[in-house]
């Protein structure tokens, strides 16, 4: 057996309404003064009141900070880090999707002053320690509450990402009653990206292990058997928690067995067009399947063991499947759907040429001529 290494979350809590145990959790951690980390529209919608009251009723004080975006910038990272330092917080808490978990990863690190975040780029540049950490995901996609991974927009169409073990939170907390308000979209577009992690995850040329493939098949299940009641049944807490467990079981998976050429391809999407990445990821995964269906046929076949139609005994029924899922939600099904331009591919295919962390990964070689033909075949060119 092929010697590997596998990391993730110390602690992890999954429970219903167990979110509301934080000030139990941060005191066993040390931490008198959190800051909270989360997006205003969470606010807006009240879903973090009960979690800023309980921690204030029992901590006496904590520092909030709501003004993440999706697919932060480096001056949101900043404004968080002025505003942990500000408020002189012992600890960090992430709630929301993986733009506030990211956001409340990084400044845990840069809140010991010895590194910049320009210096935090790349893979295992994290030298110092960090705040005592906890990640509350209110969306069953990124599973960045379990990955050593965060991404940060660097400029007006690129991105860069920190990977560190360091990242890993010391507790993951999975709270279905915080993901039942979520708009149809975003459950749909959230779970499509947590069955991408969990595909690439089995399929990657690098890191593939007995631990990764056990949790992306078991996320695979969980994913598929429950995605489309979570959009009928969207307040079926056992649907969500499931959801939850799949959404975090394949960040485990591809924590340690790298994603590929689906979020290579994804990146420049929302990079130029601010596509969501739930979205961009939907949008080129038929595609990227079919491309390389012809060399891990056999693992797509495995995949599909897990898919709750049990009669897809073909790598094309297993590919249809998840087509026909995605036009089920009411997601746009291709780039020109999603108001991608034409005549931008080849440039979309220059910029996928820059993501080559994640091509390297991908188990048949991606190189700019096959990137664009799959970017027009994504577009709805066909032949």
């Amino acid at each position: 057996m092929t010697t590997f290494h596998f990391h993730t979350a110390a602690e992890i809590v999954v429970g219903a309404g167990e979110s509301r145990r934080l000030a139990e959790v941060c005191a066993r951690y040390g931490i008198k003064k959190p800051f909270l980390v989360t997006d205003p529209g969470l606010v807006a919608i009240g879903l973090v009141d009960p979690i800023i009251d309980a921690l204030k009723l029992a901590l006496g004080s904590l520092a909030v900070f709501s003004d993440v975006v999706a697919d932060p910038p480096e001056s949101t990272v900043l404004a968080a880090l002025d505003g942990l330092l500000d408020a002189h917080c012992d600890g960090v808490i992430g709630i929301g999707g993986g733009s506030s978990l990211d956001v409340a990863k990084v400044i845990s690190v840069l809140a010991n002053g010895q590194q910049s975040l320009a210096e935090l780029y790349g893979v295992g540049k994290v030298t110092g320690p960090r705040l005592p950490l906890i990640l509350v995901p209110t969306t069953a996609g990124t599973g960045s509450e379990v990955t050593p991974v965060a991404v940060i927009t660097t400029g007006e169409t690129t991105k860069a990402g920190v990977s560190s073990s360091v990242l890993l939170p010391d507790v993951a907390f999975l709270d279905a009653e915080l993901t039942v308000g979520l708009p149809h979209a975003t459950t749909a577009m959230t779970g499509i990206d947590a069955m991408v992690h969990a595909i690439e995850a089995y399929t990657s040329k690098h890191h593939k292990n007995p631990l990764s493939d056990m949790l992306a098949l078991e996320a695979l299940r969980l994913l598929t058997a429950n995605i489309r009641r979570v959009l009928e049944q969207p307040a079926d807490l056992q649907a969500r928690e499931r959801m939850l467990l799949g959404a975090m079981m394949a960040g485990q998976a591809f924590a340690n067995a790298p994603v590929a050429a689906v979020h290579a391809l994804a990146y420049p999407l929302g990079g130029h067009y601010h596509i969501q990445h739930g979205l961009s990821n939907s949008l080129m995964l038929p595609v990227v399947l079919a491309f390389n269906a012809e060399v891990v046929s056999s693992e797509y076949l495995q995949l599909a063991t897990a898919l709750p139609a049990t009669e897809i005994r073909t790598v094309e029924a297993w590919i249809d499947w998840f087509t026909v899922l995605i036009q089920e939600t009411g997601l746009p099904a291709t780039l020109q759907a999603a108001d991608v331009p034409f005549e931008d591919l080849p440039m979309l295919a220059a910029d996928a040429m820059l993501q080559q962390r994640l091509l390297v990964n991908n188990p048949r070689e991606v190189d700019e001529e096959a990137a664009l033909a799959l970017y027009r075949q994504a577009w709805g060119v066909t032949g």
